[in-house]
């Protein structure tokens, strides 16, 4: 079973390779879309990768689930994630660190909940570590 820090070096590559980015670029706070400059045609591409890397299947929405909130007024009001909408989030991304972004639950927040650390730890999550 591949240690924490093997794991990070792989999605770092993968990272490298899926957005044609610099190595320096890769840090465990780095977001996908913002710092990385990731596409939604990304995300699939990503996926796809990290299943071939590590041997896994990635079920769709999985990984990153932002198309629960497309419409649910449940989840989003005015904007904002709604209390149930960020219990959701909890139990879809119990990999993800979610404390500042519940401080202001903004939707166009949600995007900065997809990081480099945010992978590496669903990965050790769905390798069992």
């Amino acid at each position: 079973m591949p240690s924490q820090e093997e794991i990070y070096q792989k999605v770092s590559a993968t990272l490298i390779e899926a957005l044609n980015v610099d190595e320096e670029e890769i840090k465990p706070t780095a977001t996908l879309q913002g710092d990385l400059g990731a596409e939604s045609i990304d995300f699939l591409d990503i996926v796809f990768r990290l299943e071939r890397e590590f041997g896994i299947k990635i079920p769709r929405g999985e990984l990153f689930p932002e198309s629960i909130f497309q419409g649910d007024p449940e989840f989003v009001q005015n904007g904002k994630v709604t209390d149930k909408g960020l219990a959701e989030l909890r139990t879809r991304m119990p990999f993800a660190d979610l404390k500042k972004f519940e401080q202001n639950p903004d939707l166009t927040g949600i995007s900065d909940l997809f990081t480099v650390e945010m992978i590496t730890k669903y990965i050790q999550g769905k390798l069992g570590n």
